[in-house]
């Protein structure tokens, strides 16, 4: 019995211990995001061709400005469409909430639970001439319709010698951490994706980049993967102009200008650069902060210039570091600007493990990771 009642004790404590982590977890996760992000207050030299400049604007989150995206897209294209997964009561996240009573059915419909059908008859209309947009719930459930993506989407145009396409396709899924998702509602897999000739990759920052690069997507004559991290759809609020905007494809922005160190990065992790950066400046160390927006083309030039200026550079993204897109940025500044470099490349990734749910704040490349990173490179 006195032993009996140890063991008890001992789970008990133990319990505890778990119990404490997993509140620690999700007050960190809140701590993380849920900082509103500035209205536009970036590098003078990004603004220089800004497409929203002088526009009249309100505040939105990110699930409404992707809303307002969708509304536009549907006006403005009577062939485009939405459907998948629950999108006709507006989808898990309610990115098109109110779209299905103002288009009607048979332009706002739901699907069978089938990522590989659902692609597949996607790009049989885009093939067509329709203009589908596709939303799968969750980017860790794309995999069923991998094939699709990869050997039907990303090759149509080129077997066809062009005579058929599906350059109108778009597959839009939300992607990331998210503070209590696990390994199955938390993935980023990109990276995938950009190894495959013929598809873009797009991610965004917050909500002014989501209805422009969306836009852009959508009227885009390649098939794109739009992927939107989820924790900023309702933490992330900017100043969204209301009218119809594009940002182009493959154009990174510099939203912070430095002379020490480049710091580059896409979704989310853009706003812990930024966190990192401003814990750099306090110890006299000037980061650039570059978001990429398009993984796939993505900007070699902006990346370039900026390295060969400041001779450090630092990647991060929540993605496995093994084979993450990171991987392909430090190999091409390496290739590019080996003369220039004063120290080797850092990457800040996320583990080679399954993404995990009490531990995730140990596994996600914080700002504290990042601003480490910055000082190694400094010190090299």
């Amino acid at each position: 019995q006195e032993r009996l009642r140890s063991q008890g004790e001992d789970h008990g404590r133990e319990m505890s211990w778990v119990t404490s982590l997993g509140r620690y977890a999700r007050k960190s996760a809140r701590r993380s995001w849920s900082r509103s992000l500035p209205v536009r207050e970036f590098a003078a030299s990004s603004l220089r061709d800004d497409p929203v400049a002088d526009m009249a604007a309100g505040p939105m989150n990110m699930f409404q400005a992707v809303n307002n995206a969708l509304d536009i897209a549907l006006s403005s294209n009577d062939k485009s469409m939405i459907f998948g997964e629950d999108v006709a009561f507006g989808g898990v996240f309610r990115c098109s909430m109110g779209l299905r009573e103002k288009f009607g059915s048979e332009r706002v419909f739901n699907t069978p639970l089938s990522e590989q059908g659902i692609v597949g008859f996607a790009i049989g209309m885009a093939s067509v001439g329709y203009t589908p947009i596709v939303e799968i719930q969750f980017a860790d459930y794309i995999f069923p319709a991998f094939d699709q993506i990869v050997n039907e989407a990303a090759k149509y145009r080129y077997r066809t010698s062009s005579t058929w396409h599906c350059g109108n396709l778009t597959i839009r899924m939300p992607c990331g951490a998210v503070g209590h998702g696990g390994l199955y509602h938390s993935q980023s897999p990109e990276a995938f994706f950009t190894h495959c000739p013929g598809i873009n990759v797009v991610v965004p920052r917050g909500p002014v980049q989501a209805k422009g690069l969306l836009l852009s997507a959508i009227r885009c004559p390649d098939p794109t993967l739009f992927f939107e991290p989820k924790i900023l759809y309702r933490q992330a609020v900017e100043e969204v102009p209301f009218r119809d905007y594009e940002i182009p494809l493959g154009q990174a922005e510099v939203l912070r200008i430095g002379t020490d160190v480049t710091m580059i990065g896409w979704g989310n992790q853009v706003h812990r650069l930024i966190d990192a950066a401003e814990m750099a400046e306090k110890d006299g160390i000037s980061c650039e902060v570059i978001d990429l927006q398009s993984l796939a083309p993505w900007d070699e030039e902006c990346v370039l210039a900026s390295v060969q200026k400041t001779g450090r550079c630092v990647i991060a993204h929540e993605a496995p570091r093994t084979s993450g897109f990171g991987a392909e940025i430090a190999a091409t500044i390496q290739d590019r600007c080996f003369l220039q470099l004063e120290a080797p490349v850092q990457r800040v990734c996320g583990w080679d493990t399954p993404f995990p749910l009490v531990w995730e704040p140990f596994y996600l490349p914080t700002p504290l990771r990042v601003y480490d990173a910055v000082c190694k490179v400094m010190k090299f």
